[in-house]
């Protein structure tokens, strides 16, 4: 049984309402779509993915080598810390609030969690980070290129999320890096699975084994149709559109919670992290068919994450929020 903590679809089943899922809420994404429902179910993929890797290459610039192709986000983060366990790593570095597949990774092989990224085999970091939304710290960025020994992933999940112009390129220096793409996110389509990781210049033998230990196959005819429609132009323009609206959206779920007291943090993303003025009932939420996402797991107990959503859905939030006393703790 998976006892790790996610938003989204519970044993309950999906709500009409879901804040809890950092998906594009304008999503989805109708050129992805298509090319999903096009997709030919009845034929594996090419084992290689090699149409699949070039254009991801020629969309990032980069040499195709260093393309590895991903059944998920988590499934990466899965094999690279294996891989780099076998390779003698024992340490990680994990900001203190993150998504939580980072730390379960390490230590199923007993790596040790440690306060100092530059002593670390292996550092993780998001850029805008979740559960938070915000930059990634340019002090860690700089500790991390002055240590070249330390294996360094920056998660883009968010990036296509992120609605700051500036903040969403602030990562110029990638080289470095391992980068690793899930555009399920960004597209509203999180129920395909499929991502890639785009290597540091120089790591063949690392791309070489970690594309040993995948099995064969890690994505099927569906998430490959899905990254390849990612590298469309009219998927990015669709997407640059969508951000748009997530930034209004954004801003009506700030004034709603604000205007009932809720704390919030600061965010570039289209979601946020807020406290309520006082407990909130989740049983009831449900009943409304809204879900929030509990940040307790994330070492925010108190905190909720909520995602930009649709007219429809603020609705039906500001309602149930009613129920709740706006000053109460406060006064």
């Amino acid at each position: 049984m998976n006892t790790r903590i996610h938003g989204s679809t519970d044993e309950h089943g999906p709500v009409p309402f879901d804040f809890s899922s950092n998906a594009n809420a304008v999503g989805p994404c109708p050129v992805v779509l298509n090319a999903v429902q096009q997709a030919d179910a009845l034929r594996y993929p090419d084992p290689n993915y090699t149409a699949l890797r070039t254009a991801l290459a020629d969309f990032h610039q980069v040499d195709e080598s260093r393309i590895v192709v991903a059944g998920s986000a988590s499934e990466f983060i899965q094999r690279l810390t294996t891989c780099q366990w076998r390779k003698g790593c024992n340490s990680y570095w994990v900001p203190q609030h993150a998504y939580g597949d980072y730390a379960h990774a390490a230590q199923v092989w007993d790596m040790e969690l440690v306060d100092d990224p530059s002593q670390a085999g292996l550092v993780w970091l998001c850029n805008p980070s979740s559960p938070l939304g915000q930059t990634e710290s340019t002090e860690l960025l700089k500790i991390v290129e002055a240590h070249p020994d330390v294996v360094a992933v920056l998660d883009c999940a968010y990036e296509p999320l992120c609605l700051d112009e500036q903040a969403r390129t602030a990562v110029q220096k990638r080289d470095h890096l391992w980068q690793l793409w899930s555009p399920n996110k960004a597209l509203g389509m999180t129920g395909i699975r499929g991502a890639y990781a785009i290597a540091p210049v120089g790591e063949s033998r690392a791309v070489c084994a970690l594309n040993s230990l995948a099995p064969s196959w890690p994505i099927g005819t569906h998430g490959q149709a899905m990254l390849l429609a990612w590298t469309l132009p009219e998927t990015q323009g669709w997407l640059a559109e969508s951000r748009s609206v997530l930034a209004q959206w954004k801003l009506d779920l700030l004034n709603c919670l604000h205007q009932r007291g809720w704390e919030t943090m600061p965010s570039i993303a289209s979601f946020v992290c807020a406290k309520a003025p006082c407990g909130i009932d989740e049983v009831h939420l449900r009943a409304r068919g809204i879900k929030l996402r509990d940040a307790t797991s994330f070492g925010l107990p108190g905190w909720w994450r909520l995602c930009a959503q649709g007219p429809q859905a603020m609705a039906a939030l500001s309602s149930a929020l009613e129920y709740y006393p706006a000053r109460q703790g406060h006064e």
